[in-house]
């Protein structure tokens, strides 16, 4: 029995380079809304949280969350692919990596375009990393794992994501703006994106890829 989904044998180089830009690129676009200090996506100050309350730093932090969220696909019988665990493994060391190179900015009027740019390189990079076809991250195959449960993947995105938030809050992550903002925008950016970056085959129509989960916005 495999352990993790096969690679599809199509491009196989095309969709190894267009994961790994997507994951290098997702972490560095979220270590930029980190740096603006403005707010962040759910997870991001839920890893921003631990590490201020027990120590390790937030790139530690998502892998490990990671790993436990991937665990959690057990009693769903869901198989990762090598995207998925290629999500675990880049996204922190590539977040950990743009802290340490990319200073955090001081006034407003740097901040607040940090931010913007780094949704706007987040939504590309989601549409990157799913368009490879190499399966979902550890944290949106949970959502649709127990969608596929019966549950409306509507509810349990929206559950999880607040569950999330407030228990990062409640840790010392940050919450602001760029949280509002990016619950408003990534949805739409990633449904711009992702028709860009799915590979298609040879009849034109697209290869089969891990179905975006439905954002809160949606």
């Amino acid at each position: 029995m495999l352990l993790i989904d096969p690679m599809p044998l199509d491009r196989r180089p095309t969709r190894a380079v267009l994961l790994l830009a997507g994951l290098l690129l997702y972490g560095f676009s979220s270590g930029l809304m980190l740096q603006a200090g403005l707010g962040q996506m759910p997870w991001a100050v839920l890893h921003q949280g631990l590490s201020r309350s027990f120590g390790l730093s937030i790139g530690t932090w998502t892998i490990l969350v990671g790993a436990l969220v991937l665990l959690a696909w057990v009693p769903l019988r869901l198989r990762p692919g090598v995207g998925t665990v290629g999500n675990v493994l880049v996204l922190g060391v590539a977040l950990d990596a743009t802290l340490a190179l990319v200073p955090a900015p001081t006034t407003l009027s740097v901040r607040v375009p940090l931010l913007l740019v780094g949704i706007l390189l987040n939504g590309i990079a989601t549409g990157a990393y799913i368009g490879a076809g190499l399966g979902a991250g550890p944290r949106d195959g949970l959502s649709t794992g127990l969608a596929a449960r019966g549950m409306s993947l509507r509810v349990v995105r929206t559950t999880i994501e607040v569950g999330v938030l407030a228990t990062g809050w409640a840790l010392g992550g940050n919450v602001g703006v760029g949280t509002v903002l990016y619950a408003l925008g990534i949805g739409p950016l990633v449904h711009r994106t992702l028709p860009a970056f799915r590979l298609r085959d040879g009849s034109g129509t697209p290869a089969a890829v891990t179905r975006v989960p439905a954002l809160p916005n949606d």
